[in-house]
C-alpha cells in the first residue's frame, strides 16, 4: 500500500508539474496532464491515503461521547492538581 501511495503521488505531481511547464506551447496537453494530475491526486491517492491511516483505529476514540468528555476533565484535573 506505500508503494502504491509513493507511484501515486509522484505521478500526479510530475503530470501536475508538467502541465505547467507545457503551458505556453500546447494549451490542451497541459490541461489535460495539469487536469489528470489533480483528478489523480483528488480521487485516486486522497482516498487511498485516507483508508491507510484510519485502518485498524477505532473511530469511537476519536468522537465527543459522554465516556470521552470525562476522561478529558479527568485529565485536565490530574494536571491542574499537580501543579
Amino acid at each position: 500500500m506505500k508503494i502504491f501511495l509513493y507511484i501515486s503521488f509522484f505521478t500526479s505531481l510530475i503530470l501536475v508539474i508538467f502541465g505547467f511547464i507545457l503551458n505556453g506551447n500546447e494549451q490542451t496537453t497541459s490541461e489535460l496532464c495539469f487536469g489528470l494530475g489533480v483528478c489523480c491526486l483528488f480521487f485516486l491517492w486522497m482516498p487511498a491515503f485516507i483508508y491507510h491511516r484510519w485502518k485498524n483505529k477505532k473511530v469511537s476514540d476519536y468522537m465527543l461521547n459522554k465516556e470521552n468528555i470525562l476522561k478529558m476533565r479527568k485529565h485536565v484535573d490530574n494536571k491542574q492538581s499537580k501543579r
